[in-house]
């Protein structure tokens, strides 16, 4: 089973529900009369996503985006691909890319720079979770659900080798199951 891969459970599903909550409030508040259109980068943020965009209360377009970054095992190089690319023009738009995990923020740097070019009126980046200890980039998010060890963690979107996405919760990862 799943849950027997997992040290500990970092944050609970209640905690998950109720912090994405206070961020849609504030993203409604904040993007009140604005054109919001929000990003995915997919697969990691799709339950975030789509927890986030039914908390706000103001009009907002989805997109998504499918990037993979060249690494090995678990860590990215930095050298980003882009798979599926924005269908939707950007230009006016008030972008805010919606992140599973900010990590070494290369990859995101890249994305957000990638998307200032299109010309949209603003550029944000809201993140359920936020790993400083690893950040390489220059890089902050505006929004931040939680702020987590440097710690290998799975769940609600977040995955291991493609599993662990389905967990209601955000757990830490038995190092052993990664490092085998």
């Amino acid at each position: 089973m799943m849950k027997d891969d997992i040290k500990k459970v970092l944050l609970s599903e209640e905690e998950l529900h109720t912090r994405v909550s206070e961020l849609g409030a504030q993203l409604s508040r904040d993007y009140e009369g604005k054109n919001l259109l929000m990003v995915s980068v997919l697969k990691g943020s799709v339950v975030f996503m789509a927890d986030l965009m039914r908390a706000i209360s103001q009009p907002a377009e989805i997109d998504f985006m499918v990037v993979s970054s060249y690494g090995s095992g678990v860590k990215s190089s930095g050298v980003v691909k882009i798979v599926k690319d924005l269908d939707i023009n950007l230009q006016g738009k008030d972008i805010l890319i919606v992140e599973d995990i900010l990590d070494s923020g290369m990859t995101l740097d890249y994305i957000k720079g990638m998307l200032q070019d299109r010309n949209p009126a603003s550029i944000r980046i809201c993140t359920l979770l936020d790993k400083p200890a690893r950040r390489k980039a220059d890089l902050q998010a505006d929004y931040v659900g939680f702020t987590v060890p440097d710690e290998f963690v799975v769940g609600y979107g977040l995955d291991y080798d493609e599993r662990y996405r389905n967990l209601p919760y955000i757990g830490v990862l038995k190092p052993e199951v990664y490092s085998v």
